[in-house]
């Protein structure tokens, strides 16, 4: 069922939890949303599964739902963001930085000593997220991300010393 009202969208209501496997069903049905291609559940799963895995979850609204994740992984002394996803009602409003911020903290915690990520070189406000935490690009993947209707895009790699 879709409602034509506008959510309330304040950061300040969000509760950031760890993401559990059991959260992989809603991980997924956003990332659909978000992404091609998008991950199915079994792959959100076994990610959230992973030892290694250090990821999180924005829970907001009523009922509550996930209006966010960020999955991670933390190896030795570095880790890296395997996804983000931020619900297309919370763009926009500090959401996707307060998931990468909650995830430096919690692989800081880890002892983590260098955050990597990749992001397509055209995810404009992605690029500006990234740039504004301080990470530094380090490397270019040609035609690495698939577009439905139109041609592959570069991935650009950061890294971000913690």
């Amino acid at each position: 069922m879709t409602s034509n009202v506008t959510p309330f969208r304040n950061i300040k209501h969000v509760s950031m939890l760890w993401a559990a496997p059991e959260r992989s069903a809603e991980i997924a049905a956003l990332h659909k949303r978000l992404f091609y291609p998008a991950w199915d559940e079994a792959a959100v799963n076994a990610l959230l599964e992973h030892p290694a895995s250090t990821s999180l979850v924005a829970i907001a609204g009523d009922p509550k739902t996930i209006a966010g994740f960020i999955i991670g992984q933390l190896a030795a002394d570095e880790a890296e963001i395997l996804s983000i996803g931020v619900a297309p009602d919370w763009q926009r409003t500090g959401l996707g930085k307060m998931l990468v911020e909650g995830l430096i903290r919690a692989v800081r915690r880890g002892e983590a000593r260098r955050l990597f990520l990749e992001v397509a070189a055209d995810n404009a406000g992605a690029l500006r997220l990234y740039k504004s935490l301080n990470f530094t690009e380090t490397g270019r993947r040609k035609a690495y991300y698939e577009r439905a209707n139109g041609p592959s895009v570069d991935a650009l790699l950061f890294a971000l010393d913690l």
